[in-house]
């Protein structure tokens, strides 16, 4: 068929593979028209606005320096969907974005609005990238290189379909990943779970690669969860639930919603945060993936607004799932399961 490639992981007992590429548990559908509509809405609205006291004012307020000498098994926030994780011996970085723009092209496309809070020449040393999907704001071409050239002996773990970009873009030793298919990495064990999205890196290529969300758990006893972008599907996460909870530590994204009538299919908003939350039995969790960039019409400032809101409206304590400045840590629990 013209511009389809055939998937060579193609495997008909799973009901995510199709012969062209992936697809979702349950059906997603994305119309041309719909993307035009949102296109000229967020256009004649001047969306998104910006934050209420301005962006320079937002940058300052929701940046710390990080101290990369905290002890123990740590999560820190350093932008957007990049979080440094640290188990056990094994430091892990999640969907590295450091570039100014997230495209395919340097002079256009979503610009950064707050600057990560530090940059790969200051990251201590990485074992472990994990990469949820190949969308530029989380598969950063440069960022890649970048710590292929300093961390040379690096791992990647990927979902289906990008070992091989990884490996031209320098990274010399990647695993690929289907859906509940797992890997141990320096004693901790990665484990690729179902995301409700898509792929997409040029014209036509859709969902010819994989995406994922990833459990990483430790010989201890802890796992840790990073969403990396999904839509909401009750149905996988009950299953992600069954397999993993209770979550010690979840980074769940919380930006990138509006409107909801465009968004629902592919990004969570606070609200379904908070559900998913509690259908994993979380014991903490930081909201990520919004405050760098404007990827959708909320302001940037709304999401924590919303989270906060979210957990008291699930009577939910709003310091176990919190909004943290870019450059902050949570320690993560390391105890043997009951």
């Amino acid at each position: 068929m013209l511009f389809k490639k055939r998937n060579p992981y193609y495997n008909p007992a799973k009901s995510h593979h199709t012969p062209y590429g992936f697809c979702n548990l349950e059906p997603t559908v994305i119309k041309p028209l719909e993307v035009y509509r949102w296109n000229w809405e967020r256009h004649i609205h001047h969306l998104p606005k910006p934050p209420q006291n301005g962006y320079e004012h937002f940058a300052r307020d929701w940046y710390q320096k990080p101290d990369f000498t905290l002890s123990g098994n740590r999560l820190w926030w350093i932008s957007h969907a990049t979080l440094l994780i640290r188990l056990q011996q094994c430091t892990i970085i999640t969907d590295p974005v450091f570039s100014q723009r997230v495209s395919p092209v340097t002079f256009a496309g979503p610009k950064r609005r707050t600057q990560p809070a530090a940059s790969i020449a200051q990251l201590p040393s990485v074992d472990v990238i994990a990469l949820s999907h190949n969308h530029y704001d989380h598969l950063d071409k440069a960022s890649i290189r970048q710590l292929a050239e300093r961390f040379p002996s690096i791992t990647a773990v990927v979902p289906l379909g990008l070992k091989n970009k990884l490996e031209r873009m320098g990274v010399r030793n990647v695993i690929e990943l289907d859906w509940w298919e797992q890997v141990t990495i320096k004693d901790i064990r990665f484990h690729a779970v179902p995301a409700h999205h898509w792929s997409q890196r040029g014209i036509f290529d859709r969902n010819h690669t994989l995406w994922c969300s990833w459990i990483m758990q430790t010989a201890a006893g802890s796992t840790t969860y990073f969403s990396g972008d999904t839509g909401f599907s009750e149905m996988m996460f009950r299953q992600i639930a069954e397999r993993f909870a209770p979550i010690d530590m979840a980074a769940i994204q919380t930006g990138a919603y509006a409107p909801r009538w465009f968004m629902h299919n592919q990004h969570i908003d606070p609200y379904q945060a908070v559900t998913i939350f509690q259908i994993l039995q979380c014991r903490q969790a930081v909201g990520m993936h919004w405050g760098a960039f404007e990827l959708a019409d909320e302001p940037i400032d709304e999401p924590p607004q919303l989270l906060a809101q979210a957990c008291e409206q699930q009577q939910l304590d709003n310091s176990r799932f919190e909004s943290i400045k870019m450059g902050a840590s949570r320690p993560i629990p390391d105890l043997i399961k009951q």
